[in-house]
């Protein structure tokens, strides 16, 4: 039953030395020869497996929680195409619908129709946001954005940057000055699970880059790659955004 538990977990594009090392993490936890007569051994084996993964998922720190009544700036990074702009939009409605005056600033100038995007979600979730259409420096238009909504004393400024990969070095750069204007108290990096084993890699840069403290993961339903994510994930030792 491991071996079939872990053959479901490489097909799923687990790194090979993270499903080792829960193999051999299982393995002591589970001594067969010392097991009583009648224990049922799929159910133990079940148990360690998911206490295992459990352990693997496991930050080992508190979620960052937003404090009410003072401006709490979270900034969003990731690839093109992960997901980021509806993740912001359900993130933001998340926070309001516990209480907190909740905000989005568009700071992705680089993809054509961005903007209208976020807006057009923003006002469907009735979220008040901030872009433009003429100012074309990021940097400019989240700074503003955040000042904005700080004097407004918004609780929770949630700023969506463009998609950017780690081989487009100017755009890299182009994200560690919104970081600095704006002085998020949490990044959050967005990976698309079907990415599988490049997710690692690719999150591995954007730490180096951006020094990210939580990570979603978004399109885990129905993909095999998940696993790939799941690896960058433990990889970085981040916390999920929660």
């Amino acid at each position: 039953m491991i071996k079939e538990i872990c053959s479901a977990l490489l097909e799923a594009d687990v790194n090979v030395k993270l499903v080792g090392s829960l193999r051999k993490s299982i393995k002591q936890t589970v001594n067969f020869k010392e097991l009583a007569p009648g224990v049922n051994k799929k159910r133990l084996i079940q148990k360690a497996v998911f206490d295992e993964l459990v352990k693997l998922v496991d930050p080992h720190a508190e979620p960052f929680k937003p404090k009410k009544g003072k401006p709490n700036v979270i900034m969003f990074v990731g690839l093109q195409g992960s997901g980021k702009t509806t993740t912001c939009t359900k993130l933001a409605r998340h926070y309001q619908s516990r209480g907190f005056k909740s905000c989005l600033v568009c700071a992705d100038t680089f993809r054509a129709g961005a903007f209208d995007q976020l807006k057009q979600n923003a006002t469907k979730a009735k979220i008040p946001y901030y872009g433009s259409l003429t100012q074309t420096d990021p940097v400019v238009v989240a700074k503003e954005g955040v000042d904005k909504f700080k004097k407004e004393r918004f609780e929770v400024i949630i700023v969506d940057t463009s998609g950017r990969h780690r081989q487009e070095q100017d755009l890299f750069d182009e994200m560690v000055q919104i970081q600095r204007a704006v002085t998020p108290d949490q990044t959050i990096m967005v990976l698309d699970a079907s990415i599988g084993q490049q997710a690692e890699a690719q999150s591995k840069a954007f730490k180096e880059a951006a020094d990210f403290g939580a990570i979603i993961i978004t399109k885990t339903d129905g993909n095999a790659n998940g696993g790939g994510a799941i690896s960058a994930y433990v990889s970085r030792s981040r916390a999920f955004c929660r």
